[in-house]
């Protein structure tokens, strides 16, 4: 046997072998994300103990091969999944905790609660399942990022970004960039932002890019959060907007078929509140379940809209503007 036929079989055995790792860590995930009893939902938190471990080891300078060594190789399928687009790379993360010391050194007294909040968002889980029968629940994971993601829905599960989640009275933001000001939230939302990416888990929806059904798409993980959480994580911006539903909505209607989510959605929105949107469609879905006679069939239909368009005319919302 040459030299090239045993590397090319060494090669050969080496794909294999990867393809095999991968192939089952593919099987695993979606063995979990198949998971139909909230009950046995994993909820997981060791991440942000690796966090605290590792930002201490990495020193003032914020080491990057510190933080990758303590907490983002031994991390959660969570961790994994939040690398790309927001985590990005050990690096990164460094350069936006250098920058924000101040802020990261005091959340930990906002992510250390966030293990004691296990049952109340299993609570949630449970309520889903009684309005949603076919509802599956995938793990949900706790992470720190790079302060631009306080949460999203993956094939690795249900991904929460907990320095998102740290507004107190004393929380330190004279680092925080006008965005960030405006965005982060108290850690007692963190059940509801587990409950709305959880909703987001479920749709089934078609793909359109109008920014009628981007809002129908968030504002409907908003309606449902609600129902089995008990609040939803938009409240600012319903303050503002309730009072303007009908100037809003006619500004809506009028661009609400484009792909244009400018002052809607996913951006700032100078002189009012961001993501509007969120509230619109929240209003519209809203309009759907409180017109139709059985609730869970209603549930069913919201979280597999492949008509926005007929949603829309069906709940009904229009009509109150006529």
């Amino acid at each position: 046997m040459n030299n090239v036929t045993r590397l090319s079989m060494r090669l050969s055995c080496a794909t294999i072998f990867l393809l095999t790792v991968f192939s089952s860590q593919s099987q695993d995930n979606a063995k979990k994300n198949q998971n139909k009893d909230p009950e046995a939902t994993e909820i997981v938190t060791s991440d942000l103990d690796h966090f605290w471990v590792a930002l201490k080891k990495a020193g003032p300078d914020v080491n990057p091969e510190t933080l990758t060594t303590l907490y983002l190789v031994p991390g959660s399928d969570g961790i994994k999944g939040f690398m790309k687009g927001r985590i990005k790379s050990a690096e990164n993360l460094a350069k936006v905790i250098k920058s924000h010391q101040k802020y990261y050194n005091y959340i930990r007294v906002c992510t250390d609660s966030i293990a004691g909040m296990k049952n109340q968002i299993r609570n949630s889980l449970v309520k889903l399942k009684d309005l949603y029968p076919e509802a599956v629940f995938p793990p949900v994971y706790f992470v720190i990022g790079a302060l631009n993601s306080g949460g999203t829905s993956s094939d690795d599960g249900l991904i929460i970004g907990a320095e998102m989640y740290a507004l107190t009275p004393n929380t330190p933001q004279d680092e925080l960039q006008p965005w960030l000001k405006a965005v982060i939230k108290p850690v007692s939302q963190v059940p509801h932002i587990v409950a709305h990416e959880l909703i987001h888990f479920q749709q089934q929806y078609s793909d359109d890019a109008s920014l009628l059904a981007a809002s129908v798409k968030e504002g409907s993980a908003d309606f449902i959060a609600e129902l089995i959480s008990g609040k939803h994580i938009n409240p600012h911006v319903h303050d503002f907007a309730n009072p303007k539903e009908k100037e809003l909505w006619l500004e809506f209607k009028a661009r609400m078929n484009k792909a244009d989510y400018t002052e809607w959605l996913y951006g700032p929105s100078p002189g009012r509140p961001n993501d509007l949107g969120y509230w619109m469609g929240y209003k519209i879905t809203k309009a759907y379940y409180d017109q139709a006679q059985d609730k869970k069939t209603a549930i069913h239909d919201i979280l597999n809209i492949k008509d926005f368009n007929k949603f829309l005319d069906k709940s009904g919302y229009a009509s109150k503007f006529n």
